[in-house]
């Protein structure tokens, strides 16, 4: 059973749920659909932010970008420090990488992991905490942190720039934070300390996407966001290539002699193409992370991902990771039953959350985007999904249905394992309370390893 402290939190915060909730159902419909040519992606009097910072001062560095000007659709970027390494560091570490395959011993064993149904989620992986193996590259091609003009005055920014063409190549993750559509945001405290914990274990550079929420921008707003961004995503690569095509080019006239990075730019001077992303992104290994109601984002995303195909392309995504997915319907399973009362997050105060989100008039648990499973959702078949990876808590009420779309994608022939955790309760590993835990750090690195199985570059399986 969770702690007495997780027990104690959990009525505080149910209480504090409830009256936001209810608040925002009161929010006359005029006012509602006021905001909707903008919309909000934050809720700054809810909880507190993260300051972006651009430096790699714990790692990590971070940067927020503003992607549509017609909406509040915005990104944070996690670029891990293990990007100055050199672009054949990983096929370097290969060799030693084969001969460990153990994680620490105080994160392992069942008092961690309850069960796990599907394809075994260590298989081909070998020591993924050669990570931090790279701290002796950071002076190599991809730049170093002498290239972060610390010494800049008058405004100038003074953060992390790529240097040189010849930079490591990071998977890209698109990250979606929960919140039952109406509160969360992608700069919160938590969602920061998670997205950090991510690129860091994973090895990839996260896009934490800050959808639009309800009910100020009621569905689609927020699965369209989700796919705004992939978009987004697809549109940087492809500047990027221009911008090394013209780069190669002898005195091109397009590109202005200022530009040392060789980005194209506007009619203005300033970068179209987004420097971290140009130099250290590779979008052909594309993975999507949905926590909670993110979670259904991510999958509406891959399945629009698969039926464009090579419209995307550069982008491929190869992978989702579906975190205690946010899914319902009218037919209660045996979990919504049992549990519908349970931590943090009851049934009552999430059906109440799925009004708030679906359109006026069209209330309906078994909303495509809110059952998986219901008949005629459309779509791609599932045969064609992309390998799907789904954490689940053990005290959490939405779990048997996330059971039953994992097994649905298992019969299918995709890779979908699920991951149960022994006393755990919905949001277990994002919640800011418990993000410390060992068993939150223990599911990021479980994560890390299905992750890793399906980013590595073909032929270097085994590099991790």
């Amino acid at each position: 059973m969770p702690s007495v402290a997780v027990k104690l939190y959990s009525v505080f915060f149910k209480f504090m749920l409830k009256h936001r909730l209810q608040n925002r159902t009161q929010i006359p419909a005029d006012d509602a659909n006021a905001a909707t040519s903008f919309g909000v992606t934050s809720r700054p009097d809810e909880e507190s932010t993260a300051a972006s910072n651009p430096l790699f001062t714990d790692g990590v560095a971070t940067k927020d970008i503003h992607i549509d000007p017609t909406t509040s659709v915005s990104i944070r970027i996690f670029l891990p420090e293990t990007s100055l390494g050199s672009p054949d560091s990983d096929l370097r570490a290969q060799p030693k990488s084969r001969a460990k395959a153990s994680r620490p011993d105080s994160l392992t064993g069942s008092d961690l992991r309850r069960s796990s149904y599907g394809a075994a989620t260590t298989d081909n992986v070998t020591d993924y905490h050669n990570r931090n193996s790279f701290n002796h590259r950071r002076n190599s091609h991809g730049g170093n942190v002498d290239d972060l003009a610390l010494k800049s005055e008058n405004g100038v920014y003074r953060g992390y720039a790529p240097a040189g063409k010849n930079c490591r190549k990071l998977p890209v993750m698109l990250q979606f934070h929960g919140g039952g559509f109406v509160s969360g945001s992608n700069d919160s405290v938590s969602n920061d300390f998670f997205c950090r914990r991510i690129a860091k274990l994973c090895d990839v550079i996260v896009l934490a996407v800050g959808y639009r929420l309800s009910p100020e921008n009621r569905y689609p707003a927020a699965f369209e966001d989700g796919l705004k961004a992939l978009h987004w995503l697809a549109k940087q690569a492809n500047l990027a290539e221009c911008s090394k095509s013209l780069g190669n080019r002898r005195g091109g006239a397009d590109v202005k002699k200022s530009d040392s990075h060789g980005h194209i730019a506007d009619a203005f001077g300033a970068s179209m193409a987004e420097p971290w992303l140009a130099a250290h992104g590779d979008p052909s290994r594309c993975v999507l992370l949905g926590v909670s109601c993110g979670g259904n984002i991510a999958d509406y995303v891959a399945r629009k991902a698969v039926e464009a195909g090579n419209l995307l392309d550069p982008v491929k995504v190869v992978a989702q990771v579906l975190m205690y997915p946010f899914f319902i319907g009218n037919v209660p399973t045996h979990s919504e039953i049992k549990l519908a009362n349970s931590y943090f997050y009851d049934k009552t105060m999430c059906v109440l959350a799925w009004k708030l989100f679906l359109p006026e008039g069209e209330f309906d648990l078994d909303h495509p985007a809110a059952n998986p499973l219901v008949a005629g959702r459309g779509g791609p078949p599932l045969k064609r999904m992309p390998p799907t990876l789904t954490i689940i808590a053990e005290h959490d009420w939405m779990k048997d249905r996330a059971i039953a779309y994992s097994e649905e994608l298992r019969k299918v022939n995709v890779d979908a394992p699920v991951l149960e955790y022994k006393d755990a309760v919905h949001e277990f590993a994002t919640l800011d309370m418990l993000l410390k835990t060992p068993q939150a750090q223990a599911c990021a690195e479980d994560i890390a390893i299905w992750v890793k199985k399906h980013i590595s570059l073909r032929g270097h399986e085994f590099s991790y």
